[in-house]
């Protein structure tokens, strides 16, 4: 049975998370709903259940309501342990869904966030985040279409979310070590913080604060990003040492990875400009306003691109990969005013968008086998969750990373199963980012 229950805001995070445990040893499923999770059978054979709640961009109280569900839903099937996966950005409803979970788990949780990802160049000093060397609010983050962060200072971010009392124990504190931490932790919870922010700025900080809540015994929900949910869960004794979980060395094969690029980030176009740069990777631009408007002029752009893709495919000398993309060429959309234009609910432009992408993924795939193609590659959480249901995929067996918060794994459910996959978030990456992960798609598919 499942010890470990964790609910992600969007399914990118989701694998984040996962992988951090499945590289440590510990069976891990990510589901992309509760409902999905509810209808595993194999459930009781995981050590870590994640369910991705999508709620980053939904109102206050439907967010809210899904998150509280989700919560219910591990409860029921066994889990012990709780974490929050939250954005390394901090997009989102972050205090309403630990409020979610606090209403759950029990009045004797208290919420201990840490949302640095060292790793990530992710820190936290003085309850400033900080990415990168960049203030957040400097960062591409800022400008997000769907849920733009404004707030610099967290503790005042998640104040004016939560209705609980939030407290903050400083670099200071942390860098004293682990009597310092705990005994501030006992201080601001004393004082009436439900919601605990603590600062750090490298791994070791992480592990310190870990082992300062496993001392105090305390029923603890975990708001981080992967890294202090896996250092608790190591300091608990449920997992192993982190390790990395690389295929053993084989010929590339004669495969075509397939590329959905939703996301818009400046990091997304640069990171595909790079890769179509060389010549045996392929770019296929996708119209959005057909898919948007859908019917019969989304089916119609959805079979142009499937065509040209089988083109490819067909050729003489087949691409190592094939880019479909709706937003690295010509003048980005402004979604928003798409929605507004068709009176379409807030959103429903973002996934009508990706919902083509996951069809042209499904028409190409259908024509040539899953057998010659090398792995899927998505961009953007929304991305990945919409061409995984269009799939009728519902899980993912994660794997291992390619770089921290890229994320690789293996479909599970349906007639694609097996078939290697990776999502990795808008602004995650530099430059060689897109190519590394299509060379790791050819050597995840030769893994016996």
């Amino acid at each position: 049975m499942a010890c470990i229950g964790i609910v992600a805001d969007d399914l990118t995070g989701a694998t984040t998370t996962g992988v951090l445990l499945a590289r440590s040893k510990a069976r891990t499923g990510v589901f992309f709903n509760e409902e999905a999770a509810r209808r595993s059978k194999d459930v009781d054979d995981l050590d870590a259940l994640i369910i991705s709640s999508n709620s980053r961009p939904l109102p206050k109280e439907e967010a809210y309501a899904i998150v509280k569900t989700s919560t219910e839903a591990l409860l029921n099937l066994g889990a012990k342990y709780f974490s929050k996966r939250i954005d390394t950005t901090l997009r989102g409803g972050i205090g309403t869904e630990i409020d979610a979970m606090l209403d759950t788990i029990g009045q004797d949780t208290v919420a201990v966030v840490v949302s640095a990802m060292p790793q990530s160049r992710r820190i936290m000093v003085g309850g400033f985040s900080v990415i990168d060397g960049v203030a957040l609010i400097n960062t591409p983050v800022a400008q997000d279409v769907r849920t733009p962060v404004r707030e610099n200072y967290i503790p005042r971010l998640l104040a004016s979310q939560t209705r609980r009392k939030v407290g903050l124990i400083t670099l200071d504190h942390v860098l004293a070590g682990q009597e310092a931490i705990t005994r501030e932790l006992v201080k601001a919870r004393e004082d009436g913080c439900e919601v605990i922010i603590v600062d750090a700025i490298t791994l070791d900080d992480v592990v310190t604060i870990a082992k300062s809540c496993v001392s105090l015994a305390w029923n603890v929900l975990a708001v981080d990003p992967g890294p202090f949910t896996s250092k608790l869960a190591f300091e608990r004794g449920i997992i192993q040492a982190e390790k990395a979980n690389h295929p053993e060395p084989a010929p590339k094969p004669e495969k075509t990875v397939l590329i959905a690029a939703g996301s818009a980030t400046p990091v997304t176009k640069k990171q595909m400009e790079v890769l179509t740069l060389r010549p045996e990777h392929k770019r296929i631009s996708v119209e959005p306003i057909p898919l948007i408007n859908g019917g019969e002029e989304a089916d119609a752009e959805i079979k142009k691109a499937v065509d040209a893709a089988l083109a490819l495919l067909n050729a003489e000398e087949r691409p190592d990969s094939i880019l479909f993309e709706t937003a690295l060429h010509g003048e980005l959309l402004n979604l928003e005013e798409e929605d507004a234009k068709r009176d379409y609910r807030g959103g429903l432009s973002a996934d009508m968008i990706n919902v083509g992408l996951g069809k042209i993924i499904k028409g190409t795939l259908d024509e040539v086998g899953k057998e010659k193609i090398a792995g899927l590659y998505t961009t953007g959480g929304d991305t990945m969750v919409n061409v995984c249901t269009v799939l009728g995929v519902e899980c993912l067996e994660v794997i291992d990373y390619v770089i921290p918060q890229t994320d690789i794994g293996r479909l599970v459910g349906s007639e694609y199963s097996g078939l290697p996959v990776v999502g990795k978030g808008g602004l995650t990456g530099d430059t060689m980012t897109a190519i590394d992960i299509v060379d790791r798609l050819f050597k995840e598919a030769t893994r016996k």
